[in-house]
C-alpha cells in the first residue's frame, strides 16, 4: 500500500514576547474586537512583583475601551482578586468593566476576542512574561467552551450602589431587553442568566418604577429619564 505522506503539526500559536510586542499585542487584539470580548483573570496575581505601573494598567485599560464598542464582555476573576487589590489600593483594579462573575478559581488567564483569536500567557500566569496568540479555531473554541463553563458555575460580582433614583446597573440590561420586545428566554439567554433569574430582576424592575405592567415600565423608565 502507499504511505501517506505524514503533514508537519501546525504550531499551537505564535509566541510573542518583549514588552513593547506584548504591548502592541494586546491594544491591536481588544481594538479589534466587535462583538464579544470573554477572559480570565487575576488582578491580584501581579501585586509584589517588579513590574512596572504602565504594564498593570495596560490589560485594564484595553478592556475597558472595548467595553465602550462591544455588545458582550464577560471576565471571570477568583474570589480572592478583589479583596487583595482593594486591601492594596491599586486604582481602579477592583472595577471590572462589562459583566463578572467571581469563581473559586481560574484555570489559567486568557482573553478570547469574538470568538476567533486568543491570548494566554506563555506561563498561564503573567502576560508580562510573554504570550501566546492563538487562531487555531478549534483550540479557540475550547476555551470558549471553558469560558462559559466557569460562567455557569461563577456569582455576579456585587454592583456598586446606584445614586437615590437611579437605575441600579445590573437592571439596566433587563430594561433594555424589555424595550427591544425580547421574548423572556430570549433576553435570558443573552444576558447569559437563567430564566429564573431574568423573571427575578423583571419583577425588581417593575417594583423598581412603581408599576405591575410591563408595557407602561417603558413610559415610566422615560419619565425619570432612565432612558
Amino acid at each position: 500500500m502507499r504511505a501517506v505522506p505524514q503533514q508537519a503539526p501546525r504550531p499551537a500559536g505564535q509566541p510573542v514576547r518583549g514588552v513593547r510586542q506584548i504591548c502592541a499585542t494586546l491594544a491591536a487584539l481588544t481594538e479589534s474586537a466587535r462583538h464579544e470580548l470573554l477572559t480570565f483573570d487575576d488582578p491580584a496575581a501581579c501585586l509584589g512583583l517588579p513590574i512596572p505601573e504602565p504594564f498593570l494598567e495596560l490589560a485594564g485599560t484595553c478592556v475597558r475601551t472595548a467595553t465602550q464598542r462591544v455588545t458582550t464582555v464577560r471576565q471571570i476573576v477568583p474570589r480572592h482578586a478583589l479583596s487583595r487589590v482593594a486591601a492594596a489600593d491599586v486604582a481602579g483594579a477592583a472595577h471590572l468593566p462589562g459583566r463578572a462573575r467571581l469563581t473559586q478559581s481560574i484555570p489559567f488567564k486568557m482573553i478570547v476576542v469574538d470568538r476567533a483569536v486568543a491570548v494566554v500567557p506563555l506561563d498561564l500566569e503573567l502576560l508580562y512574561n510573554g504570550l501566546l496568540l492563538i487562531r487555531d479555531p478549534v483550540v479557540v473554541q475550547a476555551m470558549v467552551r471553558a469560558h462559559h463553563a466557569w460562567w455557569e458555575t461563577g456569582d455576579e460580582v456585587p454592583a456598586r450602589p446606584a445614586p437615590p433614583g437611579a437605575l441600579p446597573t445590573h437592571l439596566r440590561p433587563v430594561l433594555e431587553a424589555l424595550l427591544a420586545g425580547l421574548t423572556d428566554e430570549t433576553a435570558a439567554a443573552r444576558l447569559g442568566i437563567s430564566g429564573r433569574t431574568y423573571s427575578r430582576r423583571v419583577g425588581e424592575l417593575l417594583a423598581a418604577l412603581g408599576t405591575t405592567s410591563r408595557f407602561r415600565a417603558g413610559a415610566e423608565a422615560a419619565r425619570r429619564g432612565w432612558l
